[in-house]
């Protein structure tokens, strides 16, 4: 009886599943091409804020337009870096702007809300990003202000 239990355990032990293999995938954020992205969407952030001061409102659209898929992109990865969070903050807070300027208070008020909710939900916080979340609630404050007019 004792050889059929030991017999019995033998074989079944060799059914068990096999450990999970260790998972090789790189970070995306940590690739070459993500660096240059981020960098390439902070200088179409810079060139489209310096149209817009220079009240060029039409070519900084159409930077801010070509900006978009890249905020898509850096920002589909599974831990964005805080530099692509700034970026893709940057434009929509430009983006945000823009709109205002324009009475588009309700579509405003949307890229200024991505921003507070993006700023509230970064970990760790820092002063820097305590900073931006209440610039984009007191542009939210003054959508709503203009709104009520």
């Amino acid at each position: 009886m004792r050889v059929w239990a030991i017999l019995a355990v033998a074989i079944l032990s060799g059914c068990a599943a096999p450990p999970p293999a260790a998972s090789s995938k790189a970070d995306p954020s940590e690739e070459a091409w993500y660096g240059k992205a981020v960098e390439q969407l902070a200088a179409m952030d810079r060139q489209a804020k310096s149209l817009l001061e220079q009240g060029k409102a039409d070519q900084a659209a159409a930077i801010i337009t070509d900006g978009e898929p890249w905020v898509s992109r850096l920002l589909a990865v599974p831990r964005p870096t805080l530099g692509a969070m700034e970026a893709a903050s940057d434009l929509d807070d430009l983006y945000g702007r823009m709109l205002l300027t324009n009475h588009n208070y309700g579509w405003a008020r949307i890229m200024f809300q991505k921003n507070v909710a993006r700023w509230k939900t970064w970990k760790p916080q820092t002063d820097e990003t305590e900073r931006r979340r209440k610039v984009a609630e007191a542009a939210i404050a003054e959508c709503d202000r203009r709104m009520a007019e």
